[in-house]
């Protein structure tokens, strides 16, 4: 008489084994996990200070939908950003708002804030884009780990 295998016979051992791939997935040794640094546009700066928030539109040349967080690795990289400034002075007409281009140099485990600085020191009027430029606003430690 031939024996049939029970499902929970045939279950058991592949229950196991993908547990076994599945926690291997999961956990990371140091050599995974590479230096990075973030930059952020989420927190509104002072207005006040003439400063405003930007909407990233490119990261390193490529279009990217916009964020409040980018984990990036440790060197170079360029944000295309336009500006979000609504000061009531600003006459600029809506042909001069073009986007410009912020390059940061990423540290380790550093957060890089960023931001429309909205120059005041002269009248900007009609197609005059010099009225703002993209600044990194606040610098902090912050911890960052990006899988490879």
């Amino acid at each position: 008489m031939q024996k049939t295998l029970s499902w929970r016979r045939l279950v058991s051992p592949f229950a196991l084994c993908l547990s076994i791939v599945i926690l291997q997935g999961c956990a990371s040794s140091p050599d995974d996990i590479a230096a990075c640094g973030t930059v952020s546009s989420y927190i509104a700066p002072d207005n006040s200070a003439q400063l405003y928030r930007v909407v990233v539109t490119h990261l390193d040349g490529v279009p990217v939908i916009s964020r409040p967080n980018y984990p990036l690795s440790v060197g170079k990289h360029e944000f295309t950003v336009a500006e979000l400034i609504n000061a009531p002075e600003l006459k600029v007409s809506l042909a001069a708002r073009k986007v410009k281009v912020l390059s940061i140099d990423v540290s380790a485990d550093q957060r890089y804030h960023i931001a429309a600085q909205f120059n005041t020191d002269r009248i900007y009027i009609g197609a005059n884009q010099g009225y703002w430029q993209p600044i990194v606003w606040q610098t902090e430690s912050h911890e960052c780990e990006m899988k490879r």
